[in-house]
């Protein structure tokens, strides 16, 4: 008997990966959208938030055909996680550490029309840190060379050795995977507390041109937030925190992440042309 092909082992090995995980895998309907999650806990799913509907019942299709009614334990639009809770007895997955090198193959694992499914590519870009559209702080930037259509977003990405690195959500143009860091790290938020904190000023600002840059207006206060606290008026503009220009209205939201909230900041004004200097502690943005 002669041995396998390169190429029949690779399949071989791929399959065994992709059955070892399909059991943890579910689908996800949520009002007219369906899309993939897996058990992070006994109890608990992650799925994608953005492929969540903003209301409605959430229903989720086990690897057995069955379905089973959820619950969303919380979601965190900026790193585009979301956590449900329901009553089925189905083995979590276990999520590796490691950060997939440029070039190495990796399979998604996932449910289409509440059947498993799995795509085969290549890891075609993995660095550094990065920060979402949406101000959310995502551990690493990995990238995927494959299609995946809706209902696999939310999907597990495994690398050649079966190892979860995170989950594959639809970008504008490519496949981006949701690292494993990330996850464990929000899931563990939502789970505990339903939601991320967020930094808060209590301040509704318009962007301003200024002759050495630019700044922003205070055009609302709420009156029992932070920046009322510190003295800061309608019709201020602010111009720096903590010593450094500001770059615009957004980039000063992006930085009202978890860890600023109970920070003390300076924050410098031009009030009536005059400068003036405030210490504002932020605080924790309210539900809406």
């Amino acid at each position: 008997m002669t041995d396998p092909s390169p190429l029949s082992s690779l399949s071989s090995a791929l399959a065994d990966i992709v059955a070892r995980t399909a059991p943890s895998i579910v689908s996800v309907h949520s009002h007219r959208s369906r899309s993939t999650g897996f058990v992070w806990k006994p109890g608990l799913i992650v799925t994608a938030d953005e492929a969540l509907a903003d209301e409605g019942a959430v229903q989720i299709g086990l690897p057995d055909g069955s379905t089973a009614a959820a619950t969303i334990a919380g979601r965190d639009h900026t790193t585009d996680v979301a956590l449900l809770r329901a009553d089925a007895t189905i083995a979590p997955v276990k999520l590796g550490a490691t950060v997939p090198a440029l070039g190495t193959l990796s399979v998604v694992v996932a449910a289409d029309r509440d059947t498993p499914s799995a795509a085969l590519g290549m890891v075609s870009a993995s660095g550094k840190s990065w920060r979402s559209l949406r101000g959310g702080d995502i551990d690493s930037r990995i990238e995927l060379d494959l299609r995946l259509r809706d209902s696999q977003e939310g999907g597990l990405a495994l690398d050649a050795s079966g190892e979860a690195f995170g989950m594959a959500v639809l970008g504008p143009r490519r496949v981006l995977v949701i690292p494993t860091a990330t996850i464990e790290r929000v899931a563990a938020q939502l789970e505990v507390r339903g939601r991320i904190a967020r930094g808060y000023l209590g301040l509704g600002l318009q962007p301003v041109r200024l002759d050495d840059g630019v700044g922003a207006m205070v055009m609302n206060v709420d009156k029992a937030g932070p920046s009322a606290a510190a003295g800061i008026r309608q019709g201020d503009v602010i111009v720096a925190v903590n010593d450094q220009k500001l770059s615009g209205v957004r980039a000063l939201s992006r930085a009202l992440g978890p860890a600023s909230v109970g920070t003390v900041v300076d924050v410098a004004v031009r009030r009536g042309g005059e400068p003036a200097s405030f210490k504002v502690t932020i605080g924790e943005r309210p539900e809406a």
